[in-house]
């Protein structure tokens, strides 16, 4: 586990680096066409005024450190403002530019958090509350710059199909204030079914997260362990092999990465040993692939959903069939069995979608 967790943040870190050069060229076009306002008033460039964003964003920053639910500094506030501004402006060009794969959130939260814990420790914010402050942060600047990258997505497709920017930002303030409270709801549905970091939902991320601030604040942590996973990630990198991918697998657990492991095996055969007429029809297979997946992960979340309600009102435990034979016997090797077929039949499902057949 401590391996896995020194392989990962050296592989955040590595990314970031990696991308580094064409963040600072990112930010310094970015730099340069601030506040510019082009002749043209065509409905296709227009903006939401930069007066209400820059007003939004003070006011955010206030708040952020002003409310007593968020334990958080002005030194805090500050951070947040100064890593949010600039790793916003380059998240949304690199995903304008060169596409969402390359956006380097992961490496950009673990950066934060490093340097956050570092500065809130030498300005001697310790203990529970730095270390609470420390995340908080963290969690923002991840958010800011996912949420920065999808935004620049959206916009760049509604450039594509002629959509007004301006209404489109106005657009996505509201999808983010909607569904800020949406997943606090859920989030807190979750908690109360079962806790973070139980064996429902073991939260490997935050787990991580947790353990990068522990281990800056108290030094507690088995730095051996965590640098062995930072010279394996180093290793894997010189191998050339994505260190990001190979240290997210070595870090969950394995009934987590395995099933991602087969996922991996059915695009690799579909992109490679399948025959196609041109290029073309072998990423049209590719891509509906991508989309079925997609879609089964949000029917898994939305299942999840659902049996958290369940757990909540204590139905679930009635529809556990697994107290009616125990840890072991005939049925419980039967269940297994049973559950296997439904996968290999949901696999089945995939290869056939990515034919572009009918059903």
């Amino acid at each position: 586990r401590y391996i896995g967790a020194g392989a990962v943040a050296a592989g955040g870190l590595i990314s970031l680096i990696k991308t580094f050069p064409t963040m600072i060229r990112t930010f310094k076009h970015a730099i340069k066409g601030f506040g510019k306002k082009g002749d043209s008033q065509l409905r296709t460039e227009q903006d939401i005024s930069m007066k209400l964003v820059l007003g939004g964003s003070l006011v955010i920053a206030v708040l952020i450190w002003l409310l007593p639910e968020i334990p958080v500094s002005f030194l805090g506030a500050l951070i947040v403002v100064v890593f949010g501004f600039f790793f916003a402006t380059v998240s949304s060009r690199m995903v304008g530019i060169v596409g969402s794969s390359n956006n380097p959130v992961s490496g950009m939260a673990i950066a934060t958090l490093i340097v956050t814990t570092f500065i809130l420790k030498a300005t001697g914010s310790t203990g529970a509350t730095g270390m609470v402050s420390a995340i908080s942060i963290g969690t923002v600047i991840c958010i800011v710059a996912a949420m920065a990258g999808d935004t620049s997505q959206d916009l760049k497709t509604g450039y594509i199909v002629g959509a007004t920017p301006r209404l489109q930002q106005i657009g996505e303030l509201i999808g983010a204030i909607v569904s800020a409270f949406a997943i606090g709801g859920v989030m807190y549905l979750l908690n109360s079914a079962w806790g973070f970091g139980s064996e429902q939902i073991p939260a490997p991320q935050a787990t991580l997260m947790k353990m990068v601030v522990e281990g800056v604040m108290g030094g507690t942590l088995p730095w051996v362990l965590i640098f062995m996973g930072v010279f394996i990630a180093i290793v894997v990198e010189v191998l050339g092999i994505p260190v990001l991918a190979f240290s997210i697998g070595l870090y969950l657990p394995i009934y987590l990465s395995t099933p991602i492991m087969v996922g991996g095996v059915i695009k690799w055969f579909i992109d490679n040993k399948r025959k196609y007429a041109n290029d073309e029809e072998r990423k049209d297979a590719s891509d509906r692939g991508v989309l079925y997946a997609a879609g089964m992960i949000a029917g898994e979340g939305i299942v999840g959903i659902v049996l958290a309600i369940l757990a909540v009102v204590n139905v679930a435990d009635k529809l556990n069939l697994s107290s009616l034979y125990g840890e072991s016997g005939a049925l419980q090797t039967v269940g297994n069995w049973v559950g296997l077929i439904a996968f290999a039949l949901l696999l089945s499902t995939l290869f056939h979608f990515t034919k572009g057949k009918k059903l």
